[in-house]
């Protein structure tokens, strides 16, 4: 049997090493590799239902969009160094990872540098986001199964407290922004409503503009007046005397009119001095600027009320599908499954090797 196998070795040594590996390979996984424990959790990440005064259709679209981009965000923290600094801290990943396991298996030297301890931990640690249910699948191996109970639990709390300090950080900055502007804008239209009062005071009118349009009304009331008395006059003149008493009495009230129309427009409009469209026209201008500021600070407290409901907004709960499971027995390694993968793989290899050979020692031929 000896001379046969060294016969069939000399004949085709690459299908004796394809033997002799897949059964060393075999000999590890069924033998040797040591058993691991996982713990899976599924978690979602919620945010409260805060009533908004906006509701439209591309709000609703967008949410699913938004909740799928917090999932990848709270995804790459759970695999991210910082994560892993924070476990080795509470858990002693580097004790736990290198007293556990076979050779090829375990963290060989507990004092690695933290790139080397990382590519580890993507090796125990896998973090799936199903895109069409918006969850994320959690799985941690452990050598003991409280450890990698303890670890996923870990994970859970440490990724809730990451997404939530992540959104009050925003929601804080908008808000006390917001909040220092609003300071700033009060503070105008405080100032606006001062120069306003002080104006109207100083010149003793509530609204000029309001001033004006009456004077106009007198003026025009008066014009109405003269027309009608000159009108009166002409018709007088026809058939009296112009020293006649009531023509002269005509003539004295068209003559107190004309003086009152010029009068009343030498309020309403002047070369020099406060007349009443020079103080309207300033009274005017400092009523815009107050209005503006009024709106502004208006405009800025809407905002900042709607800042806060967003900030109650971005909190972000991760609520547990499947809580971190306690495993009663080791899941890993899939003996059987690496044993065959890697047997089918190396006949595979060696059957192109015996097809290579056969097509060379035909072209000899």
């Amino acid at each position: 049997m000896f001379i046969s196998f060294t016969r069939f070795v000399k004949k085709s040594p690459h299908w004796a090493f394809a033997l002799v590996a897949i059964a060393l390979v075999s000999f590890y996984w069924f033998v040797w590799a040591q058993e691991r424990y996982v713990s899976r959790a599924t978690v979602v990440l919620e945010s409260p239902q805060v009533a908004t005064p906006e509701f439209s259709l591309s709000s609703l679209m967008g949410s699913g969009a938004g909740n799928t981009a917090d999932l990848l965000l709270l995804r790459e923290h759970l695999l991210s160094v910082d994560m892993l600094r924070l476990l080795d801290e509470q858990l002693g990943i580097r004790q736990h990872y290198s007293e556990h396991g076979d050779f090829f298996a375990k963290l060989r030297d507990p004092n690695v540098p933290i790139e080397d301890l990382h590519e580890y931990y993507l090796r125990r640690v896998e973090v799936e986001l199903d895109e069409y249910a918006g969850v994320l699948n959690i799985y941690v191996q452990g050598y003991t199964p409280e450890f990698a109970h303890d670890m996923a639990s870990l994970l859970l709390e440490a990724g809730e407290n990451h997404m939530n300090e992540m959104g009050h950080r925003l929601a804080d900055e908008q808000v006390r922004f917001l909040e220092r502007q609003m300071v700033r804008l009060e503070e105008r239209f405080e100032e606006t409503r001062a120069q306003l009062l002080a104006f109207q005071n100083e010149y003793g009118l509530v609204s000029p503009t309001a001033t004006v349009e009456s004077i106009n009304q007198v003026v025009a009331t008066l014009e109405g007046d003269l027309a009608r008395l000159q009108a009166q006059r002409n018709a007088l003149a026809s058939f009296q005397s112009s020293q006649s008493a009531e023509l002269r009495q005509v003539e004295r009230s068209i003559a107190a009119l004309r003086d009152q129309i010029v009068e009343q427009r030498d309020r309403l409009a002047q070369a020099t001095g406060n007349s009443l469209n020079r103080v309207s026209a300033e009274y005017e201008t400092l009523e815009l600027q107050a209005q503006f500021a009024q709106e502004t600070y208006s405009s800025a407290l809407a905002a900042l009320e709607n800042t806060r409901l967003e900030a109650a907004r971005q909190l972000k709960q991760v609520s547990v599908l499947q809580s971190p499971l306690m495993p009663e027995y080791p899941t890993e390694p899939n003996r059987l499954y690496n044993s065959s993968v890697f047997a089918i793989i190396t006949i595979f290899l060696a059957f192109i090797l015996s097809m290579l050979i056969m097509i060379v020692k035909d072209h000899r031929d």
